[in-house]
């Protein structure tokens, strides 16, 4: 109930990762301090938490050159709860905070813009602790209240894909009539990209293994191409906007398919970070190129407006619960998937 104060028990359920490498680095613990809410803070009783690469990455140690950055080329501290996707409901607050915001149904904002220091945010499960647990804290202003008939697994599947994905969508400033190519068209932020562009009025060529393409056409895709042959299949200059999370060597095609002042917009390079470019390319078409990491003021108030109305259903893959966190991105990994994958943890006694 809204404003009613819950139980807070003093350990929780949690996954823990103790260093950088593989999932063996995953621990699943039943003794982890519950944290406490500080000023302008928020305690969430986690109802549901998405899997994102940006999970795996931070694993990895994927984001820096030295292997052991996060987010904004850090070090990741230690113990630390991973998670940037939370759907749950408020169940203490801090000073300042208002207590009726007690029993709110809400998602968090995994891009933590409160907390950005020099033009970077850090990010839930990266620099600070995330979602895979019964608890988490999180800045007030960065966790919204959402009222909708979609489940928690559906709300836990928006925060990091989705915000993504409207924030690629915004900065190339995609308009209706507009064809829009979306590579890993099949994942999280590729999914959820196809979505938002159809409600944007776009019309959507989806990049996408052929075992894939009736799933990804059943999300609004006009036409499913498959990752290899991409200019030979579309065509040079056909396309008015690029939405890559994948990169790699196939990379400089989707600057030939792109028409001349098109724009490119990247948030992630699952296929590989380092790419060729034709320098003669970009300025010759007058393309914009855009990299996409922090997210604009309006991404996850609209976003939340979109889920409030009824115009965005989220697609979720598969469910876990969260003592099974390596299954979870073991099968993240495999790219087997259309959509998103969600670990629920077990209820905690509030």
């Amino acid at each position: 109930m809204i404003g009613q104060l819950m139980r807070i028990p003093e350990t929780m359920h949690a996954v823990v990762l103790v260093g950088h490498g593989g999932p063996e680095q995953l621990v699943y613990r039943t003794d982890v301090p519950v944290p406490r809410a500080g000023a302008g803070e928020v305690l969430v009783a986690v109802r549901a938490a998405g899997v994102n690469n940006t999970d795996i990455n931070t694993r990895t140690g994927w984001y820096s050159d030295s292997g052991d950055g996060g987010w904004t080329g850090e070090a990741v501290a230690f113990p630390r709860i991973q998670g940037a996707d939370v759907c749950g409901v408020v169940a203490a607050v801090g000073a300042g905070v208002p207590p009726a915001r007690i029993g709110e149904r809400v998602i968090v904002q995994g891009c933590l813009r409160s907390l950005a220091r020099d033009g970077r945010e850090p990010w839930l499960g990266s620099e600070i602790d995330g979602g895979f647990a019964q608890f988490v804290r999180a800045p007030a202003a960065d966790t919204h209240r959402v009222d909708c008939e979609l489940s928690d697994v559906q709300l836990a599947a928006v925060p990091c894909s989705y915000a993504t994905a409207e924030n690629l969508l915004g900065r190339a400033r995609v308009r209706q009539g507009e064809r829009v190519l979306v590579t890993g068209a099949s994942g999280g932020v590729g999914s959820a990209a196809i979505l938002l562009a159809r409600r944007r009025g776009a019309d959507v060529i989806a990049v996408a293994a052929d075992e894939k393409a009736k799933a990804v056409r059943a999300l609004g895709a006009a036409r499913v191409v498959p990752r290899t042959g991409i200019e030979a299949r579309v065509g040079r200059n056909e396309v008015d906007v690029v939405i890559d999370v994948v990169g790699g060597p196939a990379w400089p095609e989707l600057l030939a398919v792109l028409k001349p002042r098109g724009r490119y917009a990247t948030s992630g390079a699952i296929g590989g970070p380092v790419v060729e470019l034709d320098l003669r390319t970009l300025y010759l078409k007058d393309l914009t190129l855009y990299g996409c990491t922090s997210q604009d003021a309006e991404v996850f108030a609209d976003l939340v407006g979109y889920l409030e109305r009824g115009e965005l259903v989220p697609l979720v893959s598969a469910t876990f619960p969260l003592a099974d966190i390596r299954q979870a991105q073991e099968a993240f990994e495999s790219k087997r998937h259309v959509g998103k994958i969600v670990v629920v943890p077990l209820p905690a006694a509030v």
